[in-house]
């Protein structure tokens, strides 16, 4: 997707910086074993057909459910794509761990998945729409990230167009408190909406380039270094079946609701992801309308240009109502100039002085002067709470 930006009085603005100012509580020793779902170990060798993958059963019987052949999948078969082989349903979900997949170097070359560019949809004005805002530039945010937005970091994944990119927010667990392993994103980072399916090898990773290093300085960096709270892969991901049916490239009717809230295990390590970070965001589902909303503040990596996708940036502006047509909910719209790859990534506000996600970064102009955000009702707090409920506890 894309994003942009723009303009104006940021009346809360210092109070919204100043409640993402999050410091960790709690760190990853390395020590702990790795629980939760399957894991498929691979050589720390390379993206090659030489990887050794173990595939637990319950991924293999899935697998062979759908024609895959498990033997073609150990050999590189995960990183091709049989379009009608392609797994697309909300119960199809596969995504297998495979150990030492996502290198520093792999990582750094990821692409933004520049999939949902609004530009004809954007353009239309229909339904209730307010002008279009003023460009807000984006502003680096400071280092290391960690202590100032602790709970954000960079989805991964592989589509039929390469590794690709985008945002995502560590979010509280309501029946898992202090234990949360969920990471909310967009529904476009992790399947391709309409006519697509899953996308494959999603992992998170929060305060990626904690210390904002510069490209040439990331080409020495250790693992530790470019991810120094571990890779968080997906076990379970649900999004709305708007956008599995109505998503598109643009964004399409799935726009309104392009939202995903992942379950995660580390690649390494026992402690939930809540714990290794120090913090997680309780989610805003009261949907407020754009003119009571408040400030808003989007955050995330962009990675098209003029951005790399190595740094974190945000954009902080009153929201504004964007209504793609008469028959579809009305999304947020603020000035923004961050690009593709910020995808996914959170909105936040503070209410009551506490900061909570009440959106994320769905669709933008190919200007990149505004961003998007679906409003979170009753719809994105159900597939919440079902993630919550039947694998929160995993």
């Amino acid at each position: 997707m894309r994003s942009t930006r723009r303009r104006r009085t940021v009346f809360a603005a210092t109070g919204l910086l100043a409640a993402l100012a999050l410091t960790a509580t709690a760190c990853n020793s390395g020590d702990d074993k790795t629980s939760g779902g399957p894991t498929a170990s691979a050589s720390q060798g390379s993206d090659s057909g030489d990887d050794k993958i173990e595939i637990p059963d319950g991924i293999r019987d899935k697998l062979k459910e759908h024609g895959v052949d498990v033997d073609q999948w150990k050999n590189g078969a995960w990183k091709n794509w049989d379009k009608d082989k392609w797994l697309s349903e909300a119960k199809d979900f596969v995504n297998p761990v495979i150990d030492g997949l996502w290198k520093p170097d792999r990582m750094k070359a990821a692409k933004d998945p520049d999939k949902t560019i609004s530009a004809k949809d954007a353009a239309a004005d229909q339904g209730v729409s307010d002008p279009e805002p003023a460009p807000v530039p984006a502003k680096a945010e400071k280092t290391p990230y960690h202590d100032h937005a602790a709970p954000v970091g960079k989805v991964f994944f592989d589509s039929p167009e390469g590794s690709m990119v985008c945002s995502g927010t560590v979010v509280k667990d309501v029946n898992h408190p202090g234990r949360s392993n969920l990471v909310w994103t967009a529904g476009h980072c992790v399947h391709a909406g309409g006519g697509g399916g899953w996308y494959r090898n999603i992992a998170f990773v929060p305060s990626y380039n904690d210390q904002g290093r510069s490209e040439a300085q990331l080409g020495s960096a250790t693992a530790s270094e470019v991810a120094p709270y571990g890779q968080w892969w997906a076990d379970w991901a649900s999004t709305s079946d708007e956008w599995i049916s109505g998503g598109d490239e643009t964004g399409g009717a799935g726009a309104p609701y392009d939202y995903a809230v992942l379950h995660v295990k580390p690649e390494q390590g026992g402690k939930s992801l809540e714990e290794t970070v120090g913090n997680a965001l309780d989610v805003d589902f009261s949907a407020p309308s754009a003119q009571d909303a408040g400030t808003m503040g989007a955050w995330g990596y962009p990675a098209a240009p003029p951005y790399n996708g190595l740094s974190m940036f945000k954009c902080v502006d009153q929201p504004g109502r964007l209504s793609l047509d008469p028959a579809l909910p009305t999304m947020y719209r603020i000035g923004c100039t961050m690009t593709g790859g910020s995808s996914g990534g959170g909105w936040f506000r503070v209410v009551d002085g506490r900061t909570e996600l009440v959106s994320n970064t769905s669709i933008g102009p190919a200007g990149n002067t505004w961003l998007a955000g679906p409003q979170l009702g009753k719809g994105a707090q159900a597939l919440y709470e079902q993630m919550s409920k039947r694998y929160g506890g995993q």
